[in-house]
């Protein structure tokens, strides 16, 4: 009998056939298919609420939000649709659970929209403008200070959070990197003072130390050196532990891993895994076990699980979704 662990919820937006489906994972990893959600637009990116009450889901081409209410069986129901400002890129949400944070890559615009207390999004009461092709933004919970790639400027810019979730700008208000590098997504290492952003258009890693002046301490690349074609990273994520760093490229339908040093400032390569076609998006469970990928070009997610030693990923399983998967959010219930 298939025994399931309500814990662990796994959702997965499918934009071209405009659906969620929603999965429950056992402790071996294994899937089972509860609800495909039908979303009123071609869902992209999502973001849970830290209160786990809630999921937010960016929709286009009418650009709005999508606030669902999770059930304690992680199941959804839609309670609001609201309008952004731009087409929503990617979601996140600052660290008193306030004000979700809307990032347009074509809007190159950040849209700040507060969570009232039902836990809907409202229309945006801060928009910041001019962020050239902004890919993300990423809330470091321990000094308050919101971090935005910008691809195309070849810089991250940096804004501290106010009392109420708003932003302003942060000094030093932005750290650049090495031209025609184009910064992405990031993650945060969970208590040692360093990130580490991904970088699209060389398929290359930054880490960088977080000071009073930070600044960038290693770049690794992520792809095989017999590798030659036009390289498109993706996605970065890191184990609960910050033992292993994970980095997808969709040209080469890969996963790189790495292993993180004790102090978090050092990454080294362990190695790289062919996966789904076009890796768009991917993530990693809360109790670090296991790592579910979407295959935009597959039509499919895999389920890998991480060697607790070597951080080398193994195939459990493949499940089929919605067409263009790209987005993965891993829910884990009270």
């Amino acid at each position: 009998m298939y025994k399931i662990n309500m814990n662990q919820i796994i959702y997965v937006a499918s934009p071209e056939s405009q659906e969620i489906h929603v999965f429950h994972m056992n402790r071996q990893g294994m899937l089972i298919l509860r609800q495909i959600v039908n979303a009123p637009g071609k869902g992209k990116p999502i973001v849970i609420h830290p209160a786990r009450t809630h999921l937010y889901l960016g929709i286009r081409p009418i650009s709005s939000i999508v606030s669902y209410q999770i059930d304690k069986y992680g199941l959804l129901t839609e309670v609001a649709i609201t309008a952004l400002p731009a087409s929503p890129t990617q979601l996140s949400i600052d660290c008193k659970g306030k004000m979700l944070y809307s990032v347009s890559y074509n809007g190159s615009s950040l849209a700040v929209c507060p969570i009232d207390k039902k836990g809907i999004v409202h229309i945006s009461r801060q928009t910041l403008k001019g962020l050239i092709h902004c890919h993300s933004a990423n809330v470091d919970s321990k000094k308050k200070v919101v971090w935005v790639p910008c691809l195309t400027e070849n810089r991250i810019r940096l804004y501290s959070i106010n009392h109420s979730g708003f932003l302003a700008p942060y000094t030093p208000e932005a750290l650049d990197s090495m031209a025609n590098t184009g910064p992405r997504h990031m993650v945060f290492h969970h208590t040692s003072n360093y990130a580490y952003v991904i970088n699209e258009l060389s398929s290359t890693v930054n880490v960088i130390a977080i000071d009073s002046s930070p600044r960038i301490v290693q770049t690794v690349d992520i792809m095989p050196p017999t590798f030659q074609d036009v390289r498109c990273a993706s996605d970065i994520h890191i184990t609960p532990d910050c033992r292993w760093l994970y980095c997808g490229d969709r040209t080469a339908s890969l996963i790189s891993q790495f292993s993180v040093s004790k102090d978090g400032g050092m990454l080294q390569l362990v190695g790289h895994l062919s996966t789904e076609t076009q890796p768009r998006g991917f993530n990693i469970d809360s109790q670090g076990k296991f790592l579910v990928v979407a295959g935009e070009k597959s039509n499919y997610i895999a389920v890998y699980s991480i060697d607790e030693i070597f951080g080398t990923l193994s195939l459990l399983a493949r499940y089929p979704v919605g067409q263009g998967p790209m987005w993965v959010s891993i829910l884990m219930q009270h």
